[in-house]
């Protein structure tokens, strides 16, 4: 009687059964990595409202955190599917937080080479040098990214004038507060280099001035020449006469949106440097390095007064005599374009020009007259310290 076969008859058949069994896990294998191929590079889920996708994902967050939050946005189709694919390609361990914007239908491989490469969206926001405090928190308000309130104005002249970086979610006041700190390092940097020949004596005197030089000129290669105007004046114990401190006396940082009224040039506001004798009590702008610069290393020259040229620059002058013939020569300018004789300028009258703030003159109150900007850094001749304005000096240069 045979109860079975020997070992020899048995091992073809367990071999044909392996072999079955290891082809059919091969097919299911290759089938498998086959869908995977297609699911990795096929095209993901379309943009739910434009052409594409903003996800932010947060600093610190894990596979399973960023899958979810992508799966949430409509970006792709699996969470498993994600996170398979990012420990296969080792993607999981160099996945960088931030704000992305992900094309509509972008596939599992573009969203890993996306958070892999760290192409985040990037969003600035721009403080222009020699705007206010007050304008400054106007742009910040502007800017849907940023959430939060700026309970206060800031300081004037505490934020420094830059371009910077923001992200989504991050709070106004956060960003005020590193403009502070920027203008606090850099304010130390080039106080340290402050020549001998500079007038203040503190850094905030220098912000005081450096904000006016800021207003007077938008040439960047004149801010030099006009910071050694206001220094020789204050030298010889001349007031600053700058247009930019009665625009800001009124105001107080936003734009005037007119000319200057008469009664507004002999108005004290604690600001009007043809009234007050040194320096305003504070900035009255944000000033950018250039202007601070110019202020703490001003060039030496004789230089007492400057008047447009009809170029987009200033004409310099020593005396008053030689600045009346530059402002004689700017009214015949300012003539010429409005279409009037030129015979009609007189050198002593006091010029108009087209306002710092980029605004015409407006009607006036009846009896009282209202005077068109003079040209940035248009000064009167030296006067003792007073208290009030002559009448008859209000319509000189």
């Amino acid at each position: 009687m045979v109860f079975g076969g020997t070992p020899g008859q048995k091992r073809p058949g367990l071999i044909a059964a392996l072999l079955a069994a290891s082809a059919t896990v091969s097919l299911f294998l290759i089938a498998g990595l086959a869908w995977a191929w297609s699911v990795y590079y096929s095209p993901g889920p379309p943009a739910q409202n434009d052409e594409s996708t903003i996800v932010t994902l947060p600093s610190g967050s894990g596979v399973s955190a960023i899958a979810a939050r992508l799966k949430n946005a409509g970006v792709i189709r699996s969470v498993d599917m994600f996170k398979a694919a990012a420990t296969l390609t080792g993607a999981d361990r160099r996945l960088r937080a931030g704000e992305y914007e992900v094309p509509s239908r972008a596939s599992l491989r573009t969203v890993i080479g996306l958070l892999t490469d760290g192409r985040v969206v990037r969003h600035f926001v721009t403080i222009p040098e020699g705007w206010s405090s007050a304008q400054a928190v106007d742009i910040l308000n502007a800017e849907t990214l940023l959430t939060g309130t700026i309970d206060e104005i800031p300081e004037e002249g505490s934020l420094w004038a830059e371009t910077y970086e923001i992200t989504r979610g991050e709070s106004r006041q956060a960003v005020i507060d590193r403009m502070q700190r920027a203008a606090e390092e850099n304010l130390g940097e080039l106080w340290a280099r402050r020549s001998a020949n500079t007038v203040v004596r503190t850094p905030e005197d220098a912000v005081i001035l450096a904000s006016i030089v800021e207003k007077e000129t938008g040439l960047a290669a004149e801010r030099p020449r006009v910071a050694a105007v206001f220094s020789n004046r204050i030298r010889l114990g001349m007031r600053l006469e700058s247009d930019p401190t009665i625009i800001y006396g009124i105001t107080k940082g936003r734009p005037l949106g007119r000319g200057i009224r008469r009664s507004e040039l002999e108005r004290d506001t604690g600001y009007n440097t043809y009234l007050i004798d040194g320096l305003p009590p504070t900035p009255i702008a944000n000033p950018g390095r250039q202007s601070l610069e110019a202020v703490l290393n001003p060039p030496r020259t004789d230089d007492l007064f400057f008047v447009a040229d009809g170029t987009g620059g200033h004409a310099f002058s020593r005396t008053y005599d030689e600045h009346r013939a530059n402002v004689a020569r700017w009214r015949a300018i300012e003539a010429q374009r409005a279409g009037e004789p030129a015979e009609v300028v007189a050198p002593d009258a006091r010029p108009t020009a087209e306002a710092t703030e980029g605004a015409t003159a407006t009607p006036a109150p009846t009896g009282e007259a209202v005077i068109t900007m003079q040209p940035p850094g248009t000064l009167r001749p030296a006067t003792p310290a007073r208290t009030t304005v002559p009448a008859a000096n209000t319509a000189q240069s």
